[in-house]
């Protein structure tokens, strides 16, 4: 077996000579969890200000269900849309799963709730008059939540920022209804796993500094967007 720093080095090689594998992985990974985040983000926004600003009955076991939901396995929930989107399943007609679209439904499952809780803090902590003062001066219901939205963009925007570092790096869902197939489902966390298991381990690595790039990209985002919302006045 190869020394660790000579394999980290075949590695970075792989990165740099656009090894056509390797980047088709990255693609489909980043495209994905893209689109479940634009999926998943105007339903979850508006969700977390009904709920910070309502009241109606079942308010708080919706609240206590989303909060819940955040520490689901995604195992859990690769399981259940496999259920439904099986040929046996009440969704088996569409012929979803093992496609990129059912990875895409996956991931807004597991981004929904981590929208939905963070955006619910958000719009908590939020200071009513924004609203009223816009709904005073005639703005529309959506005008105002834009309004409210936008006082209220750096604590929204790190609710993006973790939703998407929970998906692109999650394995179980994408492995039962992705299947990891080669070019088309395969994403960085299934494809380390399948070559980390060959012994493949310069690919495994590759990727996973692709991932650790992104979380230190992630988190120096979420540190600056916070260090900005409590500079604000």
């Amino acid at each position: 077996m190869e020394s660790l720093g000579a394999t980290t080095l075949d590695a970075i090689g792989l990165l740099l000579s656009g090894n056509a594998e390797l980047w088709s992985i990255i693609r489909i990974s980043f495209s994905t969890t893209f689109k479940a985040i634009l999926i998943a983000t105007p339903v979850a926004f508006l969700l977390g200000y009904l709920l910070s600003s309502s009241r109606f009955p079942g308010r708080w076991a919706l609240i206590s269900l989303f909060n819940s939901l955040l520490s689901v396995p995604t195992v859990v929930v690769g399981l259940l849309l496999y259920i439904l989107l099986s040929r046996s399943g009440p969704l088996g007609d569409l012929k979803l799963l093992f496609t990129e679209t059912a990875m895409v439904l996956g991931q807004v499952a597991l981004a929904f709730p981590v929208l939905v809780a963070m955006s619910l803090a958000s719009f908590k902590a939020a200071d009513r008059s924004v609203w009223e003062t816009a709904r005073t001066l005639g703005a529309s219901p959506w005008r105002a939540f834009a309004t409210l939205a936008h006082e209220l963009r750096y604590g929204l925007a790190a609710a993006c920022i973790a939703a998407y570092g929970r998906i692109i790096s999650e394995v179980g869902c994408s492995m039962m209804i992705g299947g990891n197939i080669l070019n088309h489902t395969r994403n960085i966390p299934t494809a380390i796993a399948l070559e980390t298991s060959k012994g493949e381990f310069s690919q495994g690595i590759a990727l996973g500094l692709v991932l650790l790039l992104m979380a230190l990209g992630l988190n120096i985002c979420i540190t600056y967007l916070h260090r900005r919302s409590e500079a604000l006045p």
